[in-house]
């Protein structure tokens, strides 16, 4: 049965210093996709600046918001409602053939159709030392190991908030073992682009009522290609495949490709940004 789910995103822009003009853009709009379908969605600041709507360079809606004024202080508020099908990740049938699809990953074809997502940057290469951390195994399903590889991620991190930020590089969260959903997705997304496996990094949204992990701002998980089967979520900081309670806003090769928000602003010092993300879901 299809559930309706009800969002609300917050963000406080707090600075040092009274900006005197700035440019921000959010991507925070939930995709419209065949499992998801926005209902209606909202948004407004607190000091009325104008708002407005436009699609960024990888084909998501983006809200734009462009101040002129002289601010210490701005408030951005976000209500979306939509309605998620009921998913079956599980819904397609697994090769018999593993070796065969293995070698699939190595053609020239399938290799220049899927670049962008084979493309390791800095967030999603391993360091030298860690190369040989997690091995394939090519007697079963590229699906079956990336499910194996789901689980490793989630077994050698530690869900911690706090520990990492939006800098943090692979070394410092392979060695340190702990962070948070964007670190535990870089992680699997680096493996699985050593392996040669196309993988994008997913932006959204989580319905925690069932204990899953996650953060009071936005969720991130994965979204491998498996060759005929086709874009499969994974989610390595819960172990499972993303399914109805993962509402999709983006993807891209990594977190700075789904950044929720990012600006440009005039003036001088430091700011401060405060989150926050409810999600609440109800049976159609």
């Amino acid at each position: 049965m299809p559930l309706k789910y009800s969002l609300v995103y917050k963000a406080e822009n707090t600075y040092q210093a009274p900006i005197t003009r700035a440019f921000w853009q959010f991507l925070i709009l939930p995709e419209a996709n065949e499992t998801q379908e926005l209902i209606q969605w909202h948004f407004t600041n607190d000091l009325d600046e104008t708002s407005g709507l436009s699609i960024n360079g990888l084909g998501f809606s983006v809200i734009r918001v462009h101040s002129r004024k002289k601010i210490s202080k701005i408030s951005f508020t976000a209500k979306f409602m939509l309605v998620k099908k009921e998913v079956n990740p599980f819904n397609f049938i697994i090769d018999d053939t593993p070796y065969e699809k293995h070698e699939a990953l190595q053609s020239i074809d399938f290799r220049a159709e899927h670049e962008v997502y084979l493309r390791k940057t800095v967030f999603t290469s391993l360091p030298k030392q860690y190369i040989g951390i997690y091995s394939f195994d090519q007697s079963i399903s590229i699906f079956e190991n990336l499910k194996f590889l789901n689980s490793w991620v989630f077994e050698h991190l530690y869900f911690q908030s706090g520990v990492t930020d939006v800098y943090t590089d692979l070394e410092q969260i392979i060695e340190n073992r702990h962070g948070v959903c964007q670190d535990f997705t870089h992680l699997f997304c680096a493996i699985c682009r050593e392996h040669g496996i196309p993988v994008r990094y997913v932006s959204g949204y989580l319905h925690q009522g069932n204990g899953y992990f996650g953060d009071s701002q936005m969720h991130a998980w994965a979204e491998a290609h498996v060759p005929e089967i086709g874009w499969v979520g994974f989610d390595p900081t819960n172990n499972i495949l993303a399914s109805s309670n993962h509402i999709k806003v983006a993807h891209g090769k990594d977190y700075q490709d789904c950044a929720p928000i990012k600006g440009v602003v005039y003036g001088t010092g430091t700011n401060e940004t405060n989150y926050s993300v409810e999600v609440y879901a109800s049976q159609q």
